[in-house]
């Protein structure tokens, strides 16, 4: 990873970390356990990539700061809540998350339910509110383009595939499809988020969704690598889940090899997709690199 972009993630990371403590409810009666739990998940790290995609898109287009940092604030709820809902016990029952407990191990089942629901709907006050941006038509295309990616036809869908994917077989199809639901489908409205805001041409926004698309499935390629391949004390979570509970996924349909060979595919041609913008996608560009070559 270049020296910039690792200043450009860390430059984005501690401004979403401020974002979020300053927009998260906080409580002194009942709701308090609630609180703490939503700020134990929200603002323990993580790599920021969805908001870095959509402030990094943005500023190519030289958009508003106040409106990129709220969407990228409001993706990232979403992205919180997919993860604490990913990790119940009647999802992937995971211990570890981000190097700690996973919330309903810190807390427990019912408070981690709750403070996903309460993360996803808090996203779209986020987006709805006037702050966000002073034209409230794209507030709405905001709000509604984060719905699709979230929900029954975007992540949701995905992670509803998921729970079945001892029954996808060896269909290399159908695990696509499923991921690039699940883990696609918000990196696609990270990029989007940023091209909307940014008043991009719709050339423009199609190179970007390209790009996002590729990226996306990328990412889940090299998790799942990761998964096979990687050690707890880098991945923060906990490694060999998929194979040890049946379940589907790029390594298990190609194998190791395979997969990573299409990573690097994807990676190429995403960064193919950025052509059009010459240096000013030299970031973006830069994060396919991160993406493919991280260890966590």
């Amino acid at each position: 990873m270049s020296q910039e972009l690792a200043a450009r993630l860390r430059e984005v990371a501690e401004r979403v970390n401020v974002a979020l403590d300053a927009l998260l409810p906080r409580a002194d009666g009942p709701e308090t356990r609630l609180m703490t739990a939503l700020r134990y998940s929200a603002l323990d790290g993580g790599k920021r990539l969805r908001p870095f995609f959509t402030i990094e898109v943005g500023r190519m287009f030289d958009a508003d700061e106040t409106a990129l940092m709220r969407a990228a604030v409001a993706i990232e709820c979403v992205h919180t809540y997919s993860l604490i809902h990913d990790d119940l016990p009647c999802m992937d029952d995971d211990d570890l998350r981000r190097g700690r407990p996973t919330l309903h191990r810190q807390f427990d089942e019912a408070t981690a339910l709750l403070a996903g629901d309460a993360l996803l709907t808090f996203a779209f006050e986020i987006l709805a509110d006037p702050p966000t941006h002073r034209d409230p038509q794209m507030r709405c295309l905001l709000v509604s383009g984060l719905a699709r990616a979230a929900g029954p036809l975007g992540m949701v869908a995905g992670q509803a595939a998921d729970m079945e994917g001892e029954h996808i077989g060896s269909d290399l199809i159908a695990v696509t499809r499923m991921n690039r639901l699940k883990t696609g489908a918000l990196i696609n409205f990270s990029v989007d988020a940023g091209a909307l805001i940014g008043c991009a041409s719709e050339s423009e926004k199609v190179s970007l969704s390209r790009y996002a698309h590729d990226v996306g499935l990328a990412f889940q390629m090299v998790d799942d690598l990761l998964d096979a391949e990687g050690v707890v004390r880098d991945t923060g979570k906990a490694v060999h889940k998929d194979s040890a509970r049946g379940k589907v996924n790029f390594v298990t349909v190609l194998g190791v090899d395979a997969t990573r060979e299409r990573v690097g595919m994807l990676a190429a041609q995403a960064k193919r997709h950025l052509a059009p913008f010459g240096p000013r996608a030299r970031m973006l560009a830069d994060a396919v690199d991160f993406v493919v070559e991280r260890r966590y």
